[in-house]
C-alpha cells in the first residue's frame, strides 16, 4: 500500500483493503526444476551399444539371437556354413522377431545378414549405391 492510501484509511475517506493468504502444500523433496526448459540432448544415449556377430550351427541358438534383439543389441549372423534348411528356419524367425520388436533388416552379403532393434537405423553407404548402380546411372531412376 501506498503512504498516500495509508493517509486516506487513518482519516476514515477510504477502506483498509484485506489482505488474503493463501496456503499452498508442496511435497517434501520434490525434485521440481524450477529453470525454463532447455532443448538439451544428451549425447551419449548408447553407452552400451553392442553388436553380436554370430554363425549359427542349429535352430536352438534363436532364443538366444532374439533375446539379444529384445534387449536393443544389434546382431549380425553368417550363415555360410550353416545347413540351408536351419538357415531358413533362424532366417525366418529372426525376422518375425525384429519385424515385431519394429526393427531393421539388412543383406551385408551372400550369406550375411543384420538385424537391429527398432534404436538402430540401418543405411546403406553411398560407395555401395553407386557400385550396385555402375557409377553412371541415377539412383532408382530409369535404367
Amino acid at each position: 500500500m501506498s503512504k498516500m492510501h495509508d493517509f486516506m484509511v487513518w482519516l476514515g475517506i477510504a477502506e483498509e483493503d484485506e489482505i488474503t493468504e493463501e496456503i499452498m502444500e508442496m511435497p517434501v523433496g520434490s525434485n521440481v526444476d524450477h529453470r525454463g526448459a532447455a532443448n538439451v540432448v544428451s549425447i551419449h544415449t548408447n553407452k552400451n551399444l553392442r553388436v553380436i556377430v554370430c554363425e549359427p550351427q542349429s535352430f536352438e541358438e534363436v532364443e538366444l539371437l532374439t533375446d539379444h534383439l529384445k534387449n536393443r543389441k544389434q546382431i549380425i549372423l553368417n550363415f555360410e556354413n550353416t545347413p540351408e534348411e536351419v538357415t531358413r528356419k533362424i532366417f525366418d524367425f529372426i525376422s518375425g522377431a525384429t519385424y515385431a520388436l519394429e526393427g531393421n533388416s539388412q543383406q551385408l552379403g551372400r550369406h550375411v545378414f543384420m538385424f537391429a532393434p527398432s534404436n538402430i537405423e540401418i543405411s546403406k553407404d553411398a560407395r555401395t549405391l553407386m557400385m550396385r548402380n555402375r557409377f553412371g546411372k541415377p539412383f532408382g531412376g530409369d535404367q
